[in-house]
């Protein structure tokens, strides 16, 4: 089956970066969007940043775009999430999700989840001041 696996998460500093990885397993990795959602307590789920194999575009939410850096590996059937000058409000458990049609959706300042096919369980990233 389709799976998705986030991880690198952890604590870390303000100021420092992270990069968190997404492994993909179950589906032949030349077609898909991965993309990056995260979700801070008491907040709704938000899309910062997705990848399509179709032609290598990205999309970064307006929030994170010059922070973070969404880059693919297919050879290791991984995405990987760069996130630089880390801030307290990254906190969040980030997820990872694909899209089998390779479309990447954006609107409204995020990367949207209306061609999510599957869901990644997430890894926390806490930053401290």
């Amino acid at each position: 089956e389709v799976q998705l696996q986030a991880s690198g998460g952890g604590l870390v500093q303000a100021g420092n970066s992270l990069r968190l990885s997404c492994a993909a397993s179950g589906f032949t990795f030349d077609r898909y969007a991965i993309s990056w959602f995260r979700q801070a307590p008491g907040k709704e789920r938000e899309g910062v940043s997705c990848i399509t194999s179709a032609d290598g575009s990205t999309y970064y939410a307006d929030s994170v775009r010059g922070r973070f850096t969404i880059s693919s590996d297919n050879a290791k059937n991984t995405v990987f999430l760069q996130i630089d000058s880390l801030k307290p409000e990254d906190t969040a458990v980030d997820y990872c999700a694909v899209d089998l049609d390779a479309t990447c959706y954006y609107g409204l300042g995020y990367v949207r989840d209306f061609g999510v096919d599957y869901w990644g369980k997430g890894t926390l990233v806490t930053v401290s001041s």
